[in-house]
């Protein structure tokens, strides 16, 4: 996982997806137009409208069918000829082995992209080997705590990330444009945008995600863990959304009608459904207690607006939830309105889905050659170039004589792949990435896993000291970060950092450490260390991660990434992860969270990342460095929290809100004697901090291609109304006036928000 801001908005543009099964070779479908005992159903006329389409077949259903729907694995109806489904795939970043599809037909690979990224198409449904075209991601929470097990599968910690990140993923796998709208209400394939809401914790020191109750203030909701769900929703268009095991302020986010119903719905405009993450509503009353008997549980997830379990708890008490008054036939109906709806919207029912606008979609997209140069594109541009002092690379092609490469990542190619990973086309790890570019490469395992239990260090010190260069691939893997397992520690396993600081020490020139993993870690240790000349970060890279390492140590691409999270010192883990506070608290000692609001020590920053080249910027002049708000919109509006200076984004309007958006340009220039592909951040701070104001703000963000010596002119969009606003304690965003600065890298520009 990591801030790709050159590939997070275009991976996701691939429009398909893979999907696996069974041995069939045709796809399961309703409305056969051969079958004449279903064709004269009303809800397989493709001319009607899908509302009353979906209305004649509910119709249709006697109560036990329509209870047999409300779970992920919903059963077929031989007599009106509806096919099973599975509501349950998973596609991360390339489809992964899940409920959904296998891969033990015809297709038994898939392209696998780096965390947390990947689309591939519907072909293999097309083929038969799907029971179902609804995929359940992405993870779009905030990557809160760099101890989470699963920050790994997140796009990191910046909520405008996160979102631009949500809405290009959905449109991508839903088939849709980047302008949106285009399909209207046709799906390729159904995105789920997770884990609604404020959910990033999974196991840590026997606290667990089915039981913990995360206190989470309304101003910290209103502008940290809701706006991405709010851009998958309200721009992405999503069609699914997944409400979360835990509890926000006491209330069980699947049982929540405020959040499900009056937010997703009401406020944001929600067409989808709803699915609990599994066992979320028999952990609702067996874990949780939050309800006295199971029909309790079943009733209010459905009233609150949920519309599928994941797991078999509706399926066993909803028919007595009805039978003791405590559910009606209604919200019943509700929730297969959604799902049936999604069904059809997937063209499920309209006869031959082959013969459908996506039949077309074959086997040929599977592991394409386009596709797989698409995952090694993204790898190359996700790297992070950590460290490099004296310029140690990239290493001479012609002068490196002689390659050790030690550690227990350098060729494995499943740490390569992360989680929620199916089989890839083919891996290139970094051994077999690098021994193209050296003949005389010697490899040594050095230790027999990540922990490092068993080292074998003499063994890997001899193999280290007889060659003229040393690449270490050390780092994580799924035993140290994972779903239902949070780390503890942010450092090394005690024995691997040994044994990279005795490796450094004693080898002929400075070494190079590549580090795979999902979360930050403390490398205080080799980032201070002169015998350590360079540090790359390659997150789990996927498929092709071994040979876009390779060429950036040696010199075929020039490495642009950035973080996308904090790099926090192993001092943070003094910090409760149960705290859900954003904002910092000195009189407490509490320092904050991400790189918006922690004030204190850091590593490494977000969004750092160096290049073999050095970029300068320079902003041109502004047309207009005042933003005028509302001219009668007081400054302070009775029966709010805001004080004086305080104006509500809600006062100001949509209006005047488009009226204030403008352009700011950036000269960018290439001063390397490499081509590289750069990031532009734009951040924006305010003149005068508060606890209520973040540290810096990111507000645009945008890569481009230079050649050596070349320079471009980047044209950034500032829009005040969400650039310069922030959340009050009650959860309303307001604008504060007053001066606030723009910066790309060291330069600075002023502007100010005036009534």
């Amino acid at each position: 996982m990591k801030l790709r801001t050159p590939s997070l908005l275009y991976l996701v543009c691939i429009t398909s997806l893979l999907f696996i099964l069974s041995e069939s070779t045709q796809p399961p479908f309703s409305c056969d137009a051969s079958d004449p005992a279903t064709k004269s159903y009303p809800f397989c006329e493709t001319t009607l409208p899908i509302t009353q389409r979906v209305r004649d077949l509910v119709s249709r259903l006697t109560l036990g069918e329509k209870i047999s729907q409300l779970v992920n694995s919903a059963p077929a109806i031989p007599r009106l000829g509806i096919p099973d489904y599975q509501w349950w795939s998973e596609a991360l970043h390339g489809l992964a082995v899940s409920r959904g599809l296998r891969f033990n037909g015809t297709i038994r690979s898939a392209t696998s992209f780096p965390q947390a990224v990947g689309i591939e198409g519907r072909a293999i449904y097309n083929v038969g080997q799907a029971m179902g075209l609804t995929f359940w991601a992405p993870n779009i929470n905030i990557f809160r705590d760099p101890r989470w097990g699963r920050g790994q599968e997140t796009p990191g910690e910046d909520p405008l990330v996160t979102g631009k990140y949500a809405v290009s993923y959905v449109r991508g796998i839903q088939g849709d444009s980047f302008e949106g709208g285009k399909l209207g209400e046709n799906l390729q394939a159904s995105a789920c945008c997770k884990h609604f809401t404020a959910y990033d914790l999974d196991n840590w020191k026997g606290v667990t995600r089915y039981v913990f109750n995360a206190n989470v203030s309304l101003q910290d909701l209103a502008d940290t863990y809701q706006p991405p769900f709010q851009s998958c929703i309200e721009e992405g268009k999503a069609s699914g959304v997944m409400c979360a095991y835990n509890r926000v302020n006491g209330v069980p986010n699947c049982a929540d009608y405020n959040l499900l119903s009056k937010t997703a719905r009401g406020q944001w405009g929600f067409n989808g459904y709803i699915t609990a993450d599994c066992d979320a509503v028999a952990t609702i009353y067996e874990q949780q207690g939050y309800f006295k008997v199971p029909e309790d549980a079943a009733a209010d997830v459905l009233k609150a607006g949920m519309d599928v379990d994941c797991g078999s708890y509706l399926l066993k008490y909803t028919k007595s939830a009805v039978e003791k008054r405590k559910l009606s036939l209604s919200e019943i109906d509700r929730a297969l309105y959604n799902l049936f709806s999604i069904r059809m919207r997937l063209g499920l029912f309209n006869g031959n889905p082959v013969k459908q606008p996506f039949g077309n979609i074959g086997l040929d997209q599977i592991c394409s050659q386009e596709h797989q140069n698409l995952a090694l594109e993204a790898a190359r541009n996700g790297i992070v170039l950590l460290k490099n002092a004296k310029k140690l690379l990239p290493l001479s092609k012609t002068e490196t004589t002689s390659l050790a490469v030690i550690g227990p990542n350098a060729d494995s190619e499943q740490t390569l792949l992360g989680n929620y990973a199916g089989p890839p086309c083919k891996t290139i790890t970094p051994l077999k990435g690098l021994q193209s570019y050296a003949k005389d490469t010697r490899f040594h395992q050095g230790c027999s896993a990540v922990n490092c239990s068993s080292a074998f260090t003499d063994q890997a010190m001899n193999v280290a000291t007889r060659a003229d260069r040393v690449v270490l691939v050390m780092g994580l893997d799924q035993t140290q970060e994972r779903e239902k397992f949070d780390r503890v520690d942010l450092v090394l396993p005690p024995k691997q950092q040994n044994l990279i600081s005795a490796i450094a020490r004693d080898a002929k020139n400075p070494i190079i450490l590549v580090l795979l993993s999902g979360g930050p870690i403390d490398i205080s240790f080799a980032k201070n260390d002169p015998h350590i000349g360079s540090i790359l970060w390659a997150g789990y890279p996927g498929e092709a991660g071994g040979r876009a390492l390779a060429e950036i140590i040696f010199g075929d691409h020039n490495p642009g990434g950035r973080l996308p999270v904090t790099w926090y010192p192993q001092s943070y883990t003094n910090i409760p992860m149960t705290d859900m506070r954003m904002r910092p608290e000195p009189s407490s000692g509490y320092p904050g969270r991400t790189y918006r609001f922690y004030q204190g020590p850091k590593v490494f920053e977000f969004g750092y990342g160096l290049s073999y080249s050095n970029y300068t910027y320079e902003f041109l002049p502004v047309k207009r460095n005042k933003v005028y708000l509302h001219n009668q919109v007081s400054s302070h509006v009775v029966g709010t929290s805001n004080p004086p200076g305080y104006i509500p984004v809600s006062k100001i309007g949509t209006e005047v809100c488009d009226k204030i958006k403008h352009q700011v340009t950036v000269r960018v220039e290439n001063n390397g004697e490499m081509a590289g592909r750069h990031s532009l951040l734009l951040f924006v701070r305010p003149a005068n901090m508060s606890n209520m104001r973040p540290v810096k703000q990111l507000v645009a963000f945008q890569s481009v291609n230079l050649k050596a010596g070349e320079r471009a002119e980047i044209e950034l969009e500032l829009r005040p109304c969400e650039h310069l606003s922030l959340a009050n304690e009650d959860g309303t965003m307001v604008i504060e006036e007053g001066s606030y600065f723009l910066s790309i890298g060291d330069k600075e520009i002023e502007i100010q928000a005036v009534k």
